[in-house]
């Protein structure tokens, strides 16, 4: 088994501290895995992207070329990255983030409002975590468990805050296309 993971949005959204999160619960589980990071010179506002690269054997390579799972968090970024995901990959988005998310290809598209719903909890700050959760939910790569206790490990401070966006992205998020 071997799956990449890009995480991309802009700058502020905790594009990166998923990335870090998603391959820590994953050597929780028992996997490889490497994290790279890239991000444009704002300290907010620009291009970010994450990559996690998820496997059972050695890792010869950490980027991410086609991804089997996107989580995409801003217009620009599902322009840049959605056509990169695999074939019958997966395709995560905010569609208040991204009102044009027309692709053609044969992905599964799944949708999760993660900044209203952060919102709903009180600061979206916590919508990339309300993302991870849609993202552990529909994907069975890595468990629930794991993520729990790399959400704890990670972001110690507003404990209650985050697990409560996790669960809140597992239970909100909706498939909009399954055409695999």
């Amino acid at each position: 088994m071997k799956a990449g993971i890009r995480i991309s949005g802009f700058g502020g959204q905790g594009i990166i501290l998923s990335g870090v999160i998603v391959g820590k619960a994953a050597v929780l589980d028992g996997f490889n895995a490497v994290q790279t990071q890239s991000y444009g010179p704002e300290a907010r506002g620009g291009s970010t992207r994450s990559e996690v690269v998820v496997s059972d054997e050695e890792i010869d390579y950490p980027k991410v070329e086609s991804a089997s799972v996107s989580i995409i968090m801003s217009q620009e970024a599902f322009f840049k990255y959605a056509s990169r995901t695999k074939r019958e990959g997966i395709i995560i988005y905010d569609p208040e983030l991204i009102p044009d998310n027309k692709i053609e290809g044969n992905f599964k598209l799944a949708e999760v409002n993660a900044t209203r719903i952060a919102s709903e909890l009180g600061t979206k700050i916590v919508a990339n975590i309300v993302m991870l959760g849609a993202f552990n939910e529909i994907c069975n790569l890595i468990s629930h468990d794991a993520m729990i206790e790399s959400i704890k490990d990670s972001i110690p401070k507003m404990l209650d805050l985050n697990l409560n966006a996790f669960e809140a992205g597992k239970k909100n998020v909706r498939i909009i296309n399954k055409s695999l």
